[in-house]
């Protein structure tokens, strides 16, 4: 029988057992997003158990995808992937795995940060959170395909800096989910208005990724019952069916499910109709 406690292969990483770290944003990078030393310690800490899994807090792709926490993590610089480096080690001495989670904010964004950045806001579509929140531009193809580059790039960093691989942030309203589901997307070009054009952004990004450092060091998280900033469709299991399996043919490291009962950073009531169960048959 499996459980907590059987070991078990994820890509390259042979896990001593199943009790992963999620990702938690932390804040402790400085101005220039690299990570200060309190961090080497808090993810060594967190490994201390060998043949433990952590995955890192989100972390910046590129200068273009801040606008949100300004003590974030980024993974854009030599500067970051040298900081990144002393944590990698630190976590390796103890015998355990470390996968780093790449982050684009989109509408998600501060827009004190962004105006201290000089960026603009953007998402798929100029759909704001709330009536709280500024209108975003439309990313333009060009942008949109700078950006796929912009995470293949990150995850090479990564890589670079000594992280057993990346997991995608495509969950929690973000950006690439800004693309995925059409609370969000109202865009009717190739990246947006059916199920196939939707998912075509965060494809296009595993797809990169995996080209970049191998399907076997790319992982992805999806929140596809999530009404964290201003998302969740009306009925997310067609939309999220079809991703989930195209993902599938890409042999990726694992796919990190969020469960229904959660939003972002807090709990939320569900009905009987919210169930993970249909990713395993998609």
């Amino acid at each position: 029988m499996t459980n907590f406690s059987s070991p078990i292969d994820i890509g390259r990483c042979s896990l001593r057992h199943r009790v992963v770290m999620a990702p938690m944003t932390r804040l402790r990078a400085d101005e220039n997003h690299a990570p200060l030393d309190m961090m080497r310690e808090y993810y060594a800490q967190r490994a201390s158990v060998s043949g433990t899994l952590l995955i890192t807090e989100a972390t910046f792709v590129s200068a273009k995808s801040r606008g949100r926490d300004e003590n974030a993590p980024g993974i854009f610089t030599q500067q970051q992937v040298e900081a990144w480096r002393h944590v990698t080690d630190e976590v390796h001495s103890k015998g355990s795995f470390i996968f780093m989670q790449l982050w684009h904010v989109g509408r998600a964004a501060r827009q004190h940060a962004l105006d201290k950045a000089g960026l603009e806001m953007v998402s798929s579509s100029d759909i704001p959170i709330s009536n709280e929140y500024p209108t975003p531009r439309p990313m333009t193809t060009e942008e949109i395909w700078e950006c796929i580059a912009s995470f293949a790039s990150a995850a090479r960093n990564g890589i670079d800096a000594g992280f057993d691989g990346v997991e995608i942030h495509a969950a929690n309203g973000y950006l690439i989910d800004q693309f995925t589901q059409d609370t969000c997307n109202r865009r009717t070009d190739e990246w947006g208005s059916s199920i196939e054009n939707r998912s075509r952004f965060c494809l296009e990004i595993a797809k990169a990724v995996s080209q970049e450092i191998g399907p076997d060091r790319t992982a992805i998280r999806l929140s596809p019952f999530s009404t964290f900033q201003g998302m969740r469709m009306q009925d997310p299991e067609p939309q999220f069916t079809h991703l989930i399996s195209q993902l599938k043919h890409l042999g990726l490291a694992y796919l990190h499910l969020v469960e229904p009962r959660i939003a972002g950073n807090a709990d939320r009531e569900t009905d009987d109709k919210e169930s993970l169960d249909f990713a395993l048959d998609a």
